[in-house]
């Protein structure tokens, strides 16, 4: 019986028919631009149709004939903060630095909307949208110039890097900004906190001692955290090329 079960529809904003608009003012753009808005402001519980629709003048009905669920919402806004990541052409440069500054991208993209990180692995096809697909072109024609047998595990890995580090990043800051301090003032206050905690664990202890010291600029610390893991996550994949090939300059 199963086999005569009609196949579902699949549950994305990208394997639909756009629905016709109905409320004139009101398109799917003004939409996920006023979502982001608010992502970046409170984050995603705090979204929701009914709250989008008032900030818009709109009935929730009318945003549903542009959306049809928050799940479409999101990998519409995912799609659309893709859209800000820049990824430099593939002969601009050679594989290294145009990677370097492709993850610098995709890391101050993730930092400017704190929820980015947490929901790509939850925001359904939102890999077929156009901007995504457009990014994961142009990464992909750079590891194919630069000569990886695999490109796509190449630049998986990478961004499974640059993902980690940044999701934790914004954690980190919208701490700081709930918390109505200054991220130094929040690290100062903190500290003593830390290094009490750390006292008998010798293996932290100075660690905690330097970070005191490293806390009073928290902005050069965690770009330089970035930098150096990077070039760790980019070391490594060089040894994945094959023999012979030139090295990045």
């Amino acid at each position: 019986m199963a086999a005569d079960k009609k196949p579902q529809p699949i549950p994305s904003v990208w394997t639909r028919r756009p629905r016709t608009a109905e409320q004139p003012g009101l398109s799917q753009d003004a939409i996920v631009r006023e979502a982001i808005v608010m992502l970046d402001a409170d984050g995603i519980e705090a979204l929701s149709m009914r709250k989008l629709a008032a900030r818009l003048n709109a009935g929730a009905t009318s945003l549903y004939r542009h959306v049809a669920t928050k799940d479409e919402l999101m990998e519409l806004a995912v799609d659309e903060v893709f859209g800000e990541m820049v990824v430099p052409p593939a002969d601009s440069a050679d594989w290294r630095t145009a990677a370097a500054q492709a993850a610098a991208s995709f890391r101050a993209t993730a930092l400017r909307h704190p929820w980015l990180s947490s929901v790509l692995g939850q925001a359904g096809l939102a890999y077929l949208g156009p901007n995504l697909m457009a990014f994961s072109s142009r990464m992909a024609a750079l590891f194919i110039k630069a000569g990886f047998p695999d490109p796509t595990l190449a630049i998986d890995s990478l961004i499974a890097f640059v993902m980690g580090m940044s999701s934790a990043e914004a954690a980190w800051l919208t701490t700081v900004a709930r918390s109505g301090d200054t991220e130094a003032g929040l690290i100062a206050r903190l500290m003593p906190e830390a290094q009490q905690a750390a006292e008998g664990h010798e293996n932290l202890t100075e660690a905690y001692v330097r970070a005191a010291t490293e806390a009073l600029d928290p902005v050069g610390l965690r770009d330089s955290k970035f930098a150096y893991g990077l070039e760790v996550m980019l070391d490594g994949l060089a040894l994945r090329l094959p023999a012979g090939t030139p090295p990045a300059e």
